[in-house]
């Protein structure tokens, strides 16, 4: 049977959104994966370093999933939810889970990593990233591009201005990495294919990566979250786009 527009939200609106995990999603909610396999890349120079630093780490699931760790590994983590999983996950593999307010300075000394990682950090403190990278040391980062499901945030909050479509540009992240004294040897992006299937996954996504829609609640958003539940319900999985993008820098 049909589950019921309450029944979808209610147990959306009540999933733990910690960490970085969204195997909630799994079968309500499908997102294409960039060509370019960032766990993959992030673990081939991981098994070359011997220091590594993982910026905004999240829940530590992506770092976990590397094989092979150099003999010194730190990540850091702002939310204190992901800060507590990514320590449980990453303390018995000997990675140093570090709390920082995500604002410049780094806690680190001058040139402590050969190789400083980052998937979808929310800001790059280029400056500081070029700090605590010794000469000849990389900097590999997914980012979140731009306008990026934005057919779901203009759904809610309206068309918006192109000032706001524009940021997280790829361009600009090579503008900002060169400034810092860093050489870009890899920027790569891609626009992929994301469906929601119900609109608990909706309400889910919205909780968990909250600057999509700021201050989202089920209950400051109900009319349109039952047009929208309607609107899948007889046309089917609501399609967005997202964007991402690769960037590989070199200290020199």
């Amino acid at each position: 049977m049909a589950r019921t527009f309450e029944d979808l939200v209610a147990e959306a609106a009540a999933a733990p959104v910690d960490g970085w995990d969204f195997s909630w999603l799994a079968g309500r909610a499908t997102e294409q994966r960039p060509s370019w396999g960032y766990q993959r890349l992030m673990g081939e120079r991981m098994a070359r370093a011997t220091a590594a630093l993982d910026v905004q780490t999240g829940g530590g699931e992506v770092l976990a999933g590397v094989p092979v760790l150099p003999p010194l590994v730190v990540a850091t983590e702002s939310w204190p939810p992901n800060l507590a999983r990514a320590a449980r996950l990453l303390g018995p593999r000997g990675v140093a889970v570090v709390a920082d307010a995500d604002e410049p300075p780094l806690p680190f000394a001058d040139e402590a990593f050969d190789l400083v990682v980052s998937r979808h950090p929310v800001t790059v403190w280029w400056r500081e990233i070029a700090r605590v990278l010794r000469p000849g040391g990389t900097y590999l980062s997914q980012q979140v591009g731009p306008a990026s499901v934005f057919e779901l945030v203009e759904y809610f909050l309206g068309p918006q201005p192109d000032r706001v479509r524009r940021a997280r540009h790829p361009d600009d992240a090579r503008r900002a990495a060169e400034a810092a004294g860093l050489e870009v040897v890899d920027l790569r992006a891609e626009s992929l294919r994301t469906e929601f299937f119900d609109i608990g996954a909706v309400v889910y996504f919205l909780r968990k990566v909250i600057w999509m829609v700021p201050g989202f609640t089920v209950e400051g958003y109900r009319d349109r979250l039952r047009e929208l539940h309607d609107r899948i319900e007889r046309e089917g999985p609501f399609t967005a786009r997202t964007t991402r993008f690769l960037i590989e820098a070199r200290k020199v």
